[in-house]
């Protein structure tokens, strides 16, 4: 294969766009999957937290042959929080297909990738998807993504920029909407022809840059990225150079390329393919991998700094362990949350003098997602409160502040823009979009826990959040925590429903009956601002005049059942959530009422 037939790709979108829909489409053309194979929708969100939230987490290869030519195509997220992942990928390609919905257009996060991709020069081909929906307007939704290329300072070629209109779901398109639907052959089209074949290096020594890293059973850890020059031979001797700049010589034992969405060995590497390689010990993304006669060190990869930082603890409640949780000690702990450190370049991990980890991520989803993983895998924890990270330039204190953006109905839109105003949110924009009113606000990082719950439900479910990093800016003033306090379990034992009947109008409850609870675990939100402890496993006293209607009496209101995200943005600075395979609790961190009371 010559570098000149390579096409490499990224797939980039704001989130819910069908960009992962549209590549199942062009797999599925391209002849990857036999004509009698069974295949999933989302072929290439194979992780099941991407399968239930409907998002795309972790960047992927594919590759499709299209005519003579060889086209690697990459999957990236459209969230902001694996910005981390976003960032690497589109280091190993040429050019991106950038996909846009036909109805919505561009949104935030189509913005944070789009302007990621103009930064390192790389050749933007649009795709405007979903055509077939009704009410969309493709032409206008095309207007609008070379408005935004002009508000990133995109240059004169990047504005010339080719398109074509799809329907990833119907696996059609055509390169001008007057023209009648074809099959995706417009969209293969576009990639041969208008994103360049990858830029190669005249030496014939082997040079590449690890992006990512791959994981299999039999293989372990395999480290991947784009061989930039020369070639590269199954048990060839490199040099492996590291973070510190030490160099290794090492050989490489397999080398790995996508064929469709699964892995084959192949016996050399040519420039411009991203190849998966095994035998690298102890690498670290941003390593290179160079020849073994005079190896050269190619620049490292910069990363947006993480802004949101949570503590993780051991599970110290009276429960440990009874909730099928197989890795409960500190040292488990530990060794889980370095190994996602080496994986993720966006996440840092360091121990605190208490014995605890201070996780720092991209945003709460970004952490939400590890934690969500390591529960599923057995391991059970205590989290803290996200609180954001400042830092100093010049004597003044610094935030991390984002831009975000609110979409809700007009009635609703006085409380939306009152909310942030609150959080110290700084309006920079506002239009009325039919019945929604679209809002724009600067606001620190602190100011967006908890936010996402609040606004839907203050607008009954209807607001659409975006948010996208902007940058550092002086400290913005006190914020308020959560404005109510929590109603907090006295004993151990089982609910009991009349207990929490009784107990209604004193707030919401998380629990319904014939859960265990313990002291100290929050049970529900007070309806005013101070805590109160409660007794929710007393029973109805028996006497001789029970009858049979007073105990149909009992109705329970629903409890409030939280998703791990609300939990994170419901607590407090001293409350915590329990993480266990089968169970999310919150608590207070110091269980005893009389400790509590002397701490504060």
């Amino acid at each position: 294969m010559e570098s000149s037939k390579i096409r490499n790709v990224a797939i980039i979108a704001h989130v819910d766009h069908g960009k992962t829909t549209l590549v199942d489409g062009l797999l599925k053309q391209s002849g990857v999957f036999r004509d009698n194979q069974a295949v999933s929708e989302r072929v290439m969100d194979s992780n099941d937290q991407e399968r239930e939230r409907g998002i795309t987490i972790f960047s992927k290869n594919a590759s499709v042959m299209y005519k003579d030519y060889l086209i690697n195509i990459v999957d990236t997220p459209g969230h902001a929080d694996f910005g981390g992942q976003v960032e690497r990928v589109l280091g190993t390609v040429d050019g991106a297909l950038l996909i846009v919905d036909a109805f919505e257009g561009p949104m935030a996060q189509t913005r944070f990738v789009t302007k990621k991709a103009l930064e390192l020069g790389l050749v933007l081909c649009v795709v405007i998807n979903k055509i077939d929906r009704p009410g969309c307007d493709p032409m206008g939704a095309l207007d609008k993504v070379f408005d935004l290329f002009v508000d990133l300072g995109a240059n004169d070629a990047q504005l010339d920029f080719s398109y074509v209109f799809a329907s990833g779901r119907s696996g059609t398109s055509r390169r001008k909407m007057e023209d009648a639907d074809s099959n995706l052959v417009p969209v293969f089209d576009l990639i041969v022809e208008k994103i360049p074949a990858p830029k190669v290096g005249s030496e014939t020594t082997p040079l590449l840059q690890i992006t990512s890293l791959d994981y299999q059973e039999f293989m372990g850890r395999m480290a991947v990225g784009r061989l930039q020059q020369g070639t590269l031979q199954t048990n060839q001797m490199v040099t492996h150079i590291n973070a510190d700049g030490v160099a290794k010589k090492t050989r490489v034992t397999k080398i790995l390329y996508p064929e469709g969405v699964k892995l084959k060995e192949i016996p050399e590497a040519v420039a411009g393919q991203i190849v998966s390689l095994c035998g690298i010990p102890d690498f670290t993304l941003g390593d290179t991998v160079s020849g073994a006669e005079n190896p050269v060190a190619l620049p490292r990869i910069k990363v947006d700094p993480p802004t949101i930082s949570m503590r993780f603890w051991v599970n110290d409640s009276p429960f440990c362990g009874l909730d099928g949780g197989r890795f409960l000690t500190s040292n488990h702990l530990a060794e889980r949350l370095e190994r996602e450190a080496v994986s993720d370049v966006a996440l840092q991990v360091s121990k605190q003098e208490d014995g605890s980890y201070r996780v720092a991520g991209r945003g709460v989803l970004h952490l939400s997602v590890i934690i969500e993983k390591m529960r599923r895998e057995g391991y059970e924890f205590t989290v803290g409160r996200p609180r954001v990270l400042t830092h100093e330039e010049e004597g003044v204190e610094l935030e991390p502040v984002e831009t975000i953006t609110v979409h809700a109905p007009q009635e609703y839109s006085g409380m939306v823009i009152d909310e942030i105003n609150r959080r110290r949110g700084e309006m920079q924009d506002m239009s009325l979009e039919g019945h929604q009113t679209r809002v724009m606000f600067d606001i620190p990082s602190r100011g967006l826990i908890g936010l996402r719950t609040r606004l839907l439900s203050l607008s009954k479910g209807y607001a659409v959040f975006q948010q996208l990093f902007k940058g550092y800016e002086p400290m913005k003033g006190r914020i308020e925590q959560r404005p109510t306090g929590a109603l907090i379990s006295k004993e151990r034992g089982a609910s009991v429903a009349y207990a929490l009947w009784k107990l209604e109008e004193r707030g919401v409850m998380f629990i319904g009956p014939g859960e265990d609870v313990y002291p100290g675990m929050i049970v529900g939100e007070n309806n005013r601002d101070d805590d109160l402890i409660i007794n929710v496993i007393k029973g109805k006293q028996l006497t001789n005049m029970r009858t049979t209607s007073a105990d149909e009496a009992t109705v329970l209101t629903p409890h409030r059942q939280m998703s791990l995200e609300e939990c994170l943005e419901f607590i407090n600075d001293d409350e915590a959530v329990e993480i266990t395979p089968k169970k999310l609790r919150l608590r207070k961190i110091i269980l005893d009422d009389t400790q509590r009371r002397r701490a504060t």
